[in-house]
């Protein structure tokens, strides 16, 4: 064994991170594909200088979230649930009912939030995520590349 240099882990620090923006459109995207590739960019996990406990992900646009697709029966019996913080105050609401009013936007953002960690630096990655239920948005000075979802 001859003599090798040491070589430490290097660790991302928060102001050295470059993010960039991207723009996905989700017409016919397939719901859960398209968020767990989203939550990967939010994440940074596409990056080499990914590391777990500094934020290296970037930041995405969705628009078109009223026309993404879910497969199967989804549409009808998956159920979105939200609490007043009142006793009894449950309420719940279908897939079909969220895509088709004015909150379209929910089913994507909920999809994503499920993927990505349940603590504070979770909630700064979601932040980080721009939903439209229409073909507009206004991160247009941003320039954001065209994501292609395989």
């Amino acid at each position: 064994m001859g003599a090798q240099a040491h070589q430490a882990t290097q660790s991302a620090r928060p102001h050295a991170v470059e993010q960039a923006w991207y723009v996905v459109d989700a017409n016919d995207q397939v719901l859960g594909r398209m968020a767990a590739r989203i939550a990967t960019i939010l994440r940074g996990k596409h990056k080499a200088i990914f590391t777990p406990h500094v934020d290296t992900g970037d930041f995405v646009i969705v628009v078109n979230a009223e026309k993404v697709k879910l497969t199967g029966r989804k549409r009808e019996t998956k159920t979105y649930y939200r609490h007043s913080g009142w006793a009894g105050g449950i309420r719940s609401t279908t897939a079909a009912k969220l895509l088709d009013g004015p909150f379209a936007d929910r089913v994507v953002r909920n999809a994503v939030r499920g993927m990505l960690p349940k603590n504070a630096l979770g909630r700064k990655m979601l932040s980080k995520l721009k939903v439209y239920a229409g073909p507009e948005h206004p991160h247009a000075a941003q320039k954001p590349q065209e994501l292609t979802l395989d």
